[in-house]
């Protein structure tokens, strides 16, 4: 029986048979492909038709007006204001918070609406070294981040000997909050495969009287999942992408307890840094929000950390270094040193992806290689288990993994032989569990 897709896809074709023809072309990668990168995954039949309504056609400047600062700039807006208040809603109930604004068009833009609220220009704020995990958008000197304002770091634990090696040093951060007196904190990384103590950070922000801002894009959807410490009631605000673990569209969220940082939040998202909000992907917001509100999604998420530990623990078996000794959430990163020193993440990312395995380069700390080239990779699990894969699965995923890499330091030859055989078994995988669309 026909799908919806089917249907759209049928449309498209007869309206612009060259798009058509490329989003058929991506379907059938993802279709037969493993995806590995841990910001990556998969949505749900709802959510992905909800983006591809009429709510497109339309202009909703400003909040709902059942806010106490609400009121469109537009009319027609009714329903509208319905659909962002049951967005509003439960993206409250899933973060057990008071306050949510779901106008942000990605994670970047959240944590730009946060800072613009909560900073001038040339204020300070602190957050983990870049290279160490941090994100572009925790000041990164490119970055309106590092622009507009004063990035100061705190770093890992860097000590081979120290039993918390690669992981956040508290204490560090303490001393660098004591000394630079930063009005904003940021904690929460792209790349930290370990729990964020966010009780610890809160202490560390009220010692020197900053904001604590948890940018929990990666996590979110182990928070809601019960996979992962919640930073609320610790963190002043939170900013999280909604896709990653959560497993909704493209886009950003903020939210908060404290109703004065709600007020300026709000404003500096609009009109402070966007215009009019995509409503069509903010229904699909509401969409993944509902199915994260749902039982079954504490499964998942549980089963997203149960397969990265499973994933790790087998790569250490292979002679491969996992950053941290492991991970305990959805991601880790890998030191391809530890198998061999020819190794890089730029060689490591392009063999996987030609044997139907798709990760990212990853700087791993104090990597002494350029981003371009990097000594890691960095690999995720949601995409794998969003399509139905358990912890055996990892064994073998793990074995394809070595299997490749090995194949590409022996040759050309040797690289092309192997990854066809792969590519082969990896296909035979994806048809035993099959996307939905």
């Amino acid at each position: 029986m026909p799908t919806a897709t089917d249907a759209v896809m049928s449309l498209l074709k007869s309206h612009d048979p060259a798009i058509a023809d490329l989003i058929a072309k991506e379907s059938e990668r993802q279709d037969t492909t493993l995806e590995l990168i841990a910001s990556e995954n998969h949505v749900s039949p709802a959510v992905m038709h909800a983006m591809g309504t009429c709510l497109t056609n339309k202009y909703a400047e400003g909040y709902p007006p059942n806010l106490p600062w609400g009121g469109r700039y537009y009319g027609g807006c009714v329903f509208h204001d319905q659909i962002e208040t049951i967005a509003r809603e439960r993206a409250k109930q899933m973060f057990a918070c008071s306050f949510a604004n779901v106008q942000p068009h990605s994670g970047a833009q959240a944590n730009q609406a946060v800072m613009h609220a909560l900073m001038e220009p040339g204020d300070t704020f602190a957050s983990l070294v870049l290279k160490d995990g941090g994100h572009l958008s925790h000041g990164m000197k490119l970055n309106f981040s590092g622009k507009f304002f004063k990035p100061v770091h705190y770093p890992l634990h860097y000590r081979k000997d120290h039993p918390e090696f690669e992981r956040i040093d508290y204490d560090a951060v303490k001393a660098v909050c004591r000394e630079h007196k930063p009005k904003l904190l940021m904690c929460g990384y792209s790349a930290y495969p370990r729990t964020i103590d966010f009780k610890k950070f809160r202490e560390a922000a009220d010692e020197c009287g900053a904001i604590l801002m948890a940018d929990v894009s990666h996590i979110a959807g182990l928070i809601v999942g019960g996979a992962h410490p919640s930073p609320f009631p610790h963190a002043h605000v939170a900013t999280t992408t909604t896709h990653k673990t959560l497993r909704g569209p493209r886009g950003g969220l903020i939210l908060s307890n404290d109703e004065e940082l709600a007020k300026k939040i709000d404003k500096a998202v609009f009109p402070g840094s966007q215009g009019g909000p995509l409503m069509h992907v903010i229904a699909a917001k509401a969409v993944a929000f509902a199915e994260c509100l749902k039982p079954e999604f504490k499964s998942y998420a549980a089963q997203v950390v149960k397969n990265a530990a499973a994933l790790a623990a087998e790569l250490t078996k292979l002679r491969y270094r996992i950053t941290s000794g492991g991970t305990d959430n959805h991601l880790m990163l890998v030191d391809l040193r530890g198998r061999s020193d020819a190794l890089t993440g730029s060689d490591a990312e392009r063999w996987l992806e030609h044997a139907a395995m798709v990760c990212n380069k990853n700087g791993i700390p104090e990597d002494p290689r350029p981003p371009k080239l990097t000594s890691g990779i960095r690999l995720g699990t949601p995409a794998i288990t969003t399509r139905g894969l358990r912890e055996p699965h990892m064994a073998t995923i793990a074995s394809w993994i070595d299997r490749v890499l090995s194949a590409g330091l022996a040759g050309e030859a040797e690289l092309a032989k192997v990854s066809a055989t792969v590519r082969d078994e990896i296909r035979a995988l994806c048809r035993e569990f099959p996307l939905t669309h």
